[in-house]
């Protein structure tokens, strides 16, 4: 705890969607946090969304695919607050050419980059901090594509996926005895501006059915709430109105 008390929590992709909805929720149960992302004006905007409504936060601009920015982070996260309780790992990405018949290999590499090597970086960033606290906890968000393979999501994003489930239950398997835990969230589809970049985007009606960006706040402000004996290894969650059961043209493609 900070000297009054607070958590401090340290959000990436919180500029927008599950991120900046993470950021919300953390910030409304008392939460001091520090939303990461590229663009600094999406952080900002958020930032003063959670002023407004009574929460703290602070915005710090990097590339998670950058480990040097994502240890300056963790660095100055604790250099301010002396401390980090929980990190969500919530940046990832995913690109239109995305199937085997036109994937490049410029998109697989910028997907390992920022899905699995970001993950890492920023753990690897707040491991030293957490280990002398021998408390806190960590969320990576993965996707329903990290436990169920399908086609519409892509190999690489779907490999990335499955790669962060393993990564967290590897990190639980060495750290539990530091008091440290994670857990590896894993959504269905969720209606942020991420689906702007599918082949065939989701229509309004469909989105509408999908899980909202708030669902996954409420989730993460759950699972962070768990007292230091729980941890919650991983958690999977989707639509009632799940698609990946149904068959239709646009999660076809």
């Amino acid at each position: 705890m900070t000297k009054g008390g607070k958590r401090v929590a340290w959000v990436t992709g919180g500029g927008s969607g599950i991120g900046e909805a993470g950021a919300e929720a953390l910030a409304a149960d008392g939460w001091i946090v520090v939303v990461s992302g590229r663009r600094k004006d999406a952080l900002d905007t958020v930032v003063a969304k959670i002023a407004k409504a009574g929460g703290a936060a602070e915005a710090i601009a990097l590339d998670v695919a950058d480990a040097g920015e994502a240890r300056k982070a963790a660095d100055q996260i604790v250099a301010r607050h002396g401390r980090i309780d929980l990190l969500v790992n919530n940046a990832g990405i995913n690109v239109p050419k995305r199937s085997w018949k036109d994937m490049e290999l410029e998109g697989w590499d910028k997907l390992v980059q920022v899905n699995l090597n970001g993950v890492l970086y920023c753990m690897q960033a707040v491991l030293s901090t957490m280990r002398k606290q021998q408390d806190g906890s960590i969320i990576n968000v993965s996707s329903w594509a990290g436990r169920h393979v399908s086609k519409m999501p892509g190999p690489a994003y779907t490999t990335t996926k499955h790669a962060v489930l393993a990564l967290t239950h590897s990190f639980n398997m060495d750290e539990c005895v530091n008091g440290l835990r994670a857990c590896c969230l894993m959504p269905g589809e969720v209606a942020t501006p991420i689906l702007k970049l599918r082949p065939v985007v989701p229509s309004e009606a469909e989105q509408a059915k999908m899980l909202q960006p708030e669902d996954l706040g409420r989730t993460i402000a759950f699972i962070a709430s768990m007292p230091p004996r729980v941890c919650i290894n991983e958690l999977l969650i989707s639509p009632t109105h799940n698609r990946g059961f149904i068959q239709t043209p646009s999660n076809r493609d």
